[in-house]
């Protein structure tokens, strides 16, 4: 039998085990055209948060009573097309199910001899592209200058701190221990870092390792993170809004500071963006990254949940700080 995940109810603060569904149903067999992909690993990310709430964004919510999606490495396990080879593998934005049938439409193959399987998921993924293409486009880095990184410990944070190192630019990680600062600077080329739970005046902390001030903040966490790295802007500096992982699961909006006078006195500018806003840049994005992971320059961090049944406690897992880097369940 097949096992599946559905959407159960839509969640009120983080997400519970009954807002997840399992059920079983057949195999399926594929047809003349289709073939038949078995499932090795899943993405979980915190984007996947924003889609079971029932207002207008970017990306349609889920349907209740129908199966969760995020982007699945698969292998190919019976091919009823010849375009598509009995254990080849490739990538996709697909259902929480453990075999599923497809025609090949947005499937994109991965090679497993030039990288980890889940690292096409991770740092030669969408994390990498979209910590390279934020950083990038928006956060037009110049040699020389302080980037700060919220949620510096999570996939896209632990991406955006290396490339910047690789831009020449001077790091800062706010992370949620003292065992992740020092990773990021052990392992991962930051500077310098915060444990933001810690730390007492978080404002007075980044304007010490910071005292001419932040040119870039590429924001992943959002809330009062953020407030005390706005609080320490520079002129011309440029805000990286990527995420929001602190108020994704508030059920009343919360209260804060008010920017617009820090844009104003710094001639700053804030600017959210999505992956696709670059789709036309995205297979130089992959190239570079590419290029850098096999030079040793960037490498992939990821914590692997193993099994199916795992995939909703590794979900709500991000938004408790169980993951280091990239989060990702192996089938």
């Amino acid at each position: 039998m097949n096992k599946v995940i559905l959407f159960n109810h839509w969640p009120e603060g983080l997400p519970v085990a009954t807002d997840f569904k399992f059920i079983e149903e057949e195999i399926p067999v594929p047809k003349e055209g289709e073939i038949l992909l078995k499932t090795l690993y899943v993405s979980v990310d915190p984007y996947l948060r924003g889609r079971m709430k029932d207002v207008k964004s970017y990306i349609a919510p889920f349907k209740l009573g129908e199966p969760i999606s995020s982007a699945l490495i698969t292998q190919v396990t019976k091919s009823s097309n010849d375009k598509f080879k009995e254990g080849d593998f490739f990538l996709g934005y697909l259902d929480w199910k453990e075999y599923q049938i497809s025609t090949g439409a947005g499937l994109t193959r991965v090679d497993p001899d030039a990288a980890s399987l889940s690292s096409y998921l991770g740092i030669l993924g969408a994390t990498g592209l979209t910590a390279y293409m934020g950083l990038k486009e928006i956060g037009l880095p110049k040699p020389g200058e302080t980037v700060v990184v919220s949620g510096a410990a999570g996939a896209v944070g632990i991406a955006v701190g290396q490339i910047a190192k690789i831009m020449g630019c001077r790091v800062i990680g706010l992370a949620g221990s003292d065992e992740k600062v020092e990773t990021l600077k052990s392992r991962f080329k930051y500077d310098e870092g915060i444990n933001y739970k810690t730390t007492k005046d978080l404002t007075a902390a980044i304007k010490a390792l910071c005292p001419e001030g932040v040119n870039i903040y590429f924001d992943n966490v959002g809330g009062e993170v953020s407030d005390a790295v706005l609080a320490n802007l520079t002129y011309k500096s440029r805000i990286i809004v990527c995420g929001a992982i602190a108020l994704y699961n508030d059920v009343e909006p919360a209260l804060a500071p008010r920017v617009e006078w820090r844009l104003v006195v710094n001639s700053a500018t804030m600017s959210g963006f999505l992956l696709s806003d670059f789709s036309d840049q995205i297979p130089a994005g992959i190239q570079q990254l590419t290029t850098w992971f096999k030079e040793g320059k960037i490498i992939q961090s990821e914590t692997i949940v193993k099994g199916f049944d795992q995939i909703p406690s590794a979900f709500t897992g991000l938004f408790t700080g169980q993951n280091h880097g990239k989060m990702v369940v192996e089938i």
